[in-house]
This record gives structure tokens, C-alpha cells and sequence, in this order.
């Protein structure tokens, strides 16, 4: 019988509400710039493009309430709260009336991002993988199963203070228009984890600090940074 070369690493997963089950994490899709105040605070006009993505890969999930350390290779460490959207079901080409459909659930998180990284990325029109898919960069709640309010608050605090707040139907695509146009790239598959953009507001985080992401509904995303 052949085997593994090594001990193959235990599968990532995030809390359920409520539940002792936990929600199994396949690949986690992030959308560009889907509010209009944070495309134009980095630089961008909000109508000129179709939403565009990035990826973190999976073992970079932190669980709510835990601590990590300042990253390396950066001197500008940013805070970007999300909705997070979690398929339950995958598709290819699906219809903007039937994306919905997919969704099993939705979580607070957030986007962890090496600024001045992206800066130079973007300086260089190199990638943006190692601003945006390093080591503990997606701090996640729990996720409830179910619908979440389109008008819900989303909002970022730092040491209580607020940095982002907007509503979530504030978004230039809709989550339903998000998942139909990245049908249309990859086959969306169950586990599959959509962080939906951010407001304006992202700034940088320092060693000390806690930051909260909240969206009306929905458990906390929080992490310190040490």
C-alpha cells in the first residue's frame, strides 16, 4: 500500500455558531476594491472596472480571539474588514439569480495586508501574493449559517476606536454579482470562503493593538497583534 512522504497537515476549518461541527475550508477568493470610498482612497475610480480577485490560501485562517505576530518584510501592516461568504454548494457559470443558492453561511472577517508590499507590487505590476496571502493574513469569526442583512453595519475598531464602518449594501457588486463573475473564472466548489472587499478607513496596525471587525448579526473577528 503506497503512503504518504510525510504526515499529510490537518484540514483548516472555521467555528459554526452554536454548533460543534466546524466548516471545512477549501480555497478563499477575495474581491478588489467593492466600495466606492475605498477604491477612491487607494487611487482608483469605482465604476471603471469589473470586480477582480485574489486569493489567500487556506492555512492562513486565524480564529477569532487569537494573538499573531507583527508580520515580517513590512513596515505597514493594514486592517481590512470583510464580509466573509461560505459556499455550500459549488458551481460553474452559475446565474446572478441563482448564486444565492450557493451560500451556506457568512462570517466578520479580515483581510491582514502588507501595504507598502502591495505598493510596490502594484508599482511594479508584479503579483500581489506575498502583500495579500502571507502566513495568519485572514482572521475569521465563526460562521452562522444562513442570510445576514443586506443594510447590516459592517465595522472596524482598534483599541475601540472606529477606523471603517459602512453598510453592506454600500458595495458596488453585490455578493450575488460576486459569486456569478468568479463562476465565470473557476468552478466554485463547497468550502470555498469569499471575502467581499472593504470599506474605506483600512490603516495600519501596530504591536499591542486589538482589532475588531463586527457586522450586525454576525460573531466578531478579532485579533492582537503582538
Amino acid at each position: 500500500m503506497s503512503g504518504y512522504v510525510f504526515t499529510p497537515p490537518a484540514p483548516v476549518s472555521v467555528a459554526i455558531v452554536g454548533s460543534d461541527d466546524r466548516f471545512p475550508v477549501r480555497r478563499i477568493f477575495c474581491v478588489g476594491r467593492n466600495y466606492a470610498e475605498h477604491a477612491r482612497e487607494m487611487g482608483h475610480d469605482p465604476q471603471a472596472e469589473p470586480p477582480f480577485f485574489f486569493t489567500k490560501p487556506a492555512d492562513a485562517v486565524v480564529a477569532s480571539g487569537g494573538t499573531i505576530a507583527y508580520p515580517p518584510a513590512t513596515a505597514d501592516f493594514h486592517h481590512e474588514a470583510e464580509l466573509v461568504v461560505a459556499l455550500g454548494h459549488g458551481g460553474f457559470m452559475v446565474p446572478e439569480d441563482e448564486a444565492q443558492s450557493l451560500i451556506w453561511g457568512h462570517g466578520a472577517g479580515n483581510d491582514l495586508t502588507r501595504r507598502d508590499m502591495q505598493a510596490e507590487a502594484k508599482a511594479a505590476r508584479r503579483p500581489w501574493d506575498m502583500a495579500k496571502g502571507f502566513d495568519r493574513s485572514a482572521v475569521l469569526g465563526a460562521l452562522r449559517p444562513g442570510p445576514v442583512a443586506a443594510d447590516a453595519v459592517i465595522r472596524c475598531t482598534v483599541d475601540g476606536a472606529v477606523r471603517q464602518e459602512a453598510r453592506l449594501s454600500d458595495m458596488i457588486w453585490p455578493v450575488n454579482a460576486v459569486i456569478a463573475y468568479l463562476s465565470r473564472l473557476v468552478e466554485l466548489a463547497p468550502g470555498d470562503l469569499i471575502m467581499t472587499g472593504t470599506p474605506a478607513g483600512v490603516g495600519p496596525l501596530t504591536r499591542g493593538q486589538v482589532c475588531a471587525v463586527t457586522i450586525d448579526g454576525l460573531d466578531p473577528a478579532v485579533v492582537t497583534i503582538s
